[in-house]
């Protein structure tokens, strides 16, 4: 599997950057080729996307998530990917978004894109409009505050680990 790491520190308090992010029907508004989020139940989505010129669909499933600390997930069903994003407050008015993420390639032309460090960009980039589109509101577009935590670890929290 692939693997790509980003950071953005975003000009707004941690509660109001992890309050976006819950918002995954938003995505589509920030990242590039997301076509669509819907949001099943408190740990399923289905994500419509357009990778490399070829339309995806796939299931993610939400392994894990702490309120203004952590969201932890993995395809169940579809186009193979996994990822962790955490939210780290440095300031009252200041976060760390750190995106990790791991996928598989599908066919020669997703390895050479990322052999040449699209996926990489993309991500970068999708952070960047991130932060362009929290920092210009005066509240996140909702929030989501329960813990979900993952099925599969006693005591439930894995910390983030893909």
């Amino acid at each position: 599997m692939a693997r790509v790491a980003k950071e953005i520190d975003v000009r707004v308090p941690v509660h109001m950057a992890y309050d976006q992010w819950t918002q995954f029907e938003t995505f589509p508004e920030f990242m590039d080729g997301v076509k669509c989020v819907e949001q099943i139940d408190d740990r399923h989505l289905n994500w419509e996307a357009s990778i490399f010129g070829r339309d995806k669909k796939w299931e993610a499933e939400i392994r894990e998530q702490i309120p203004d600390q952590l969201i932890v997930w993995n395809s169940v069903d579809g186009s193979e990917n996994a990822g962790a994003v955490q939210f780290e407050s440095l300031k009252p008015d200041v976060t760390r978004v750190r995106l990790e993420m791991s996928y598989d390639t599908e066919g020669i032309s997703e390895a050479i894109g990322d052999a040449f460090g699209v996926v990489s960009r993309r991500v970068e980039g999708d952070l960047g409009r991130f932060r362009d589109f929290i920092e210009s509101r005066v509240e996140a577009t909702g929030a989501y505050h329960g813990e979900l935590s993952n099925p599969d670890v006693p005591g439930g929290h894995t910390r983030g680990e893909l």
